[in-house]
């Protein structure tokens, strides 16, 4: 299953202003911006994975994992990411 890259982030973004850069862009951003696990566990989840697999995935427990989830979700929600994330 491919990834909606910018459905999984405007779904998780709760005040959006603007629009958000292309797909390819916004990969870049986000690998650039969040560790290699955090990416996984976020594109892992996003894409319907069950937390335990996700957590096999990556050698956590599923409780980390969905700690690590938050986590991301917190990041996207920083002004200076979302600014990142968004056409000017």
């Amino acid at each position: 299953m491919q990834l909606d890259i910018t459905g999984a982030i405007t779904s998780n973004i709760k005040i959006l202003q603007g629009e958000l850069k292309s797909e390819k862009e916004l990969i870049e951003i986000l690998k650039k911006r969040l560790t290699k696990k955090e990416y996984k566990v976020f594109c892992a989840i996003e894409s319907g994975l069950e937390e335990s697999k996700v957590a096999d995935m990556v050698n956590m427990d599923e409780e980390s994992v969905m700690e690590t989830y938050k986590t991301v979700i917190k990041k996207l929600n920083q002004e200076k990411l979302k600014h990142e994330l968004t056409i000017l």
